[in-house]
C-alpha cells in the first residue's frame, strides 16, 4: 500500500492525516484528491506542498472520469476516503447535497477502486451513524445504525455500501467511526473554533438549547494515528470505533474555552458573559460516546489523556 489516494485532503482531518503519514512513512506516496469546497484550505498543507512523495489533484469524487484518470495516472493501489459534506446544519438545509457527495461519491470511488486497485479501501465515518445515547452506555461496532440527521444518514448509507463491496466483491476494506474531533485546521463552522472566534471578536456565543448535549472529544492527532494503524493493520471488513475518552457537555466545554480566553485574551467582562442560548437544532442528539476497546486491544492504540492541555493548545492556535 505505497501509492495512496486520500480524498478530502485539504480539509480538517485530511490535512492533518497527510502531514502525519508523510512524516512517519517515507515509502508512502500520497495523492491528495480534493474538490476545494468552502471547508478546504490548501494552506493547511504548506509544510509538505513540496514534499517529493506528495501530489495534489483538484477533483470531485462524484466525477467518475476524474477519479478513474487520477487513479490510473498515479498508479493508486489504496484509498483513504475522508471527503464528505460534514456540517449537520447544512444537511438540514440541503439534504440532497449530502446524498450526492457522501453516498454517490463513495460509490464512484468504490467502483474505481474495484476496477483498478489491489490494495485497501479505508472509509472514515462518524459516531453519529449510531444515533443517540442516554446518560449511560456506549456505542459498539455492532450497535444498530440509527442516524438522526441527513448528514449521519448519508454517512451510514455510504458505510453500508463500503461493507457491501467487501461482502459482494471481496474487496479489502476497513472502516473507522470516530467521535468529535478537535485541533488545528478545523473550519470555523464547527463548535470549538466557532466559540473561539465569536468570543474573541466580541460577538454572542451561540449555544443550542440549554447546552446539555454531551460529546466525546478526540484530538485530531490521535485520530490520525488511529487511521494509520487501522489502514495498515486492521482486519479486512472490520469497523473500529475511535473515541477520545473525553466526554463533556457543550455548555461546560464553552465555559472552559471562555476561561482560557479570559487568561489569554482578557476583556473588561468575562467571555462567559457573551454566551447566548439559541433555539435547539432539529433532531439534536443528546449524547455520543463510543467504546474503543477493539482498537485498543487489537491494535494497541490509545488516545491522549491531556484534554485540558490539548484544548488550550488548540485555542492558542486559533487565537
Amino acid at each position: 500500500m505505497n501509492n495512496v489516494l486520500i480524498t478530502g485532503g485539504c480539509g480538517f482531518i485530511g490535512s492533518n492525516l497527510i502531514i502525519h503519514l508523510l512524516n512517519k512513512h517515507t515509502d508512502m506516496q500520497i495523492v491528495n484528491f480534493d474538490k476545494l469546497t468552502y471547508a478546504a484550505d490548501m494552506n493547511h498543507l504548506r509544510s509538505v506542498s513540496r514534499h517529493h512523495n506528495y501530489w495534489f489533484v483538484q477533483g470531485d469524487i462524484c466525477d467518475e472520469q476524474s477519479v478513474e484518470d487520477t487513479i490510473q495516472e498515479y498508479e493508486i493501489d489504496s484509498i483513504i476516503h475522508l471527503a464528505a459534506e460534514s456540517h449537520v446544519d447544512n444537511s438540514i438545509n440541503n439534504p440532497s447535497q449530502f446524498v450526492t457527495t457522501n453516498v454517490n461519491g463513495t460509490c464512484v470511488l468504490l467502483e474505481a477502486f474495484r476496477k483498478y486497485c489491489d490494495g485497501r479501501f479505508h472509509y472514515v465515518s462518524t459516531d453519529e451513524i449510531y444515533g443517540a445515547l442516554g446518560h449511560e452506555g456506549f456505542f459498539h461496532e455492532d450497535s444498530p445504525l440509527r442516524p438522526n440527521s441527513p448528514y449521519s444518514a448519508s454517512k451510514a448509507a455510504a458505510g453500508l455500501m463500503v461493507r457491501s463491496y467487501h461482502k459482494t466483491f471481496g474487496l479489502d476494506v476497513v472502516m473507522t467511526s470516530c467521535s468529535n474531533n478537535y485541533g488545528r485546521h478545523q473550519h470555523r463552522e464547527k463548535l470549538i473554533p466557532k466559540v473561539i472566534g465569536t468570543a474573541k471578536n466580541g460577538h454572542n456565543i451561540p449555544v443550542y438549547g440549554h447546552g446539555n448535549n454531551v460529546r466525546d472529544w478526540l484530538h485530531v492527532d490521535d485520530h490520525c494515528s488511529a487511521i494509520d494503524l487501522v489502514f495498515r493493520n486492521g482486519e479486512p471488513g472490520e469497523m473500529y470505533n475511535v473515541g477520545g475518552d473525553n466526554e463533556i457537555c457543550n455548555i461546560d466545554l464553552v465555559k472552559q474555552i471562555c476561561r482560557v480566553l479570559d487568561h489569554m485574551h482578557p476583556k473588561e467582562q468575562p467571555h462567559e458573559s457573551q454566551i447566548q442560548f439559541v433555539e435547539d437544532r432539529k433532531g439534536h442528539d443528546f449524547r455520543y460516546a463510543v467504546d474503543s476497546t477493539k482498537i485498543k486491544t487489537e491494535l494497541n492504540w490509545c488516545p491522549s489523556s491531556d484534554f485540558d492541555i490539548l484544548l488550550e493548545q488548540t485555542i492558542k492556535h486559533y487565537v
